[in-house]
């Protein structure tokens, strides 16, 4: 992201959509350190009476649980941009290395739709001449529900003022 002027003048909508993680740097220091200290005293109490091994299973436990938070940290890196002006309707998707990919609709043209899936989960699709993106799919269904709303709105808006 930079400051320099936006090509096709100030956006009429921009928004950064990222995966929702419950779990701050904080209170993962906390959860690592109880488990940590929980797993260690089992851990004693198991070697005093002779069970040796269960100290090391005990400790795989916790290092495991650490490998998995880390790897969904790195997962909620990712996030995707939705940017609204004269040059058109851009979306940016950046994955959890940095890779960027990038997506540029006609705002007169494009299509939001959020098909309902049977599972009780939704899409929403960007569409515009036989192309189709997939946006949010790390949202809740209540979250991309409200983001095409919000969308449809300002494209509405956008298109209004242009015309």
């Amino acid at each position: 992201m930079t400051d320099e002027p936006a090509p096709g003048g100030p956006y009429a909508f921009d928004a950064i959509l990222r995966p929702h993680r419950s779990l701050g740097p904080q209170g993962f220091f906390v959860l690592m350190a109880a488990l940590s200290a929980i797993s260690f005293v089992a851990g004693m109490v198991f070697f005093a009476i002779g069970a040796w091994p269960v100290p090391g299973f005990l400790g795989l436990d916790v290092l495991l649980i650490y490998i998995a938070f880390r790897v969904n940290y790195r997962s909620a890196r990712r996030y995707e941009t939705v940017r609204l002006n004269r040059a058109g309707l851009t979306v940016e998707a950046v994955d959890p290395k940095g890779r960027s990919t990038s997506w540029t609709f006609d705002p007169y043209w494009v299509r939001i739709s959020v098909d309902e899936l049977e599972t009780g989960s939704n899409r929403l699709i960007l569409s515009s001449h036989g192309r189709h993106l997939n946006v949010g799919s790390f949202l809740t269904p209540d979250e991309r529900t409200d983001f095409a709303a919000a969308l449809r709105s300002a494209l509405l808006d956008f298109r209004n003022t242009l015309s």
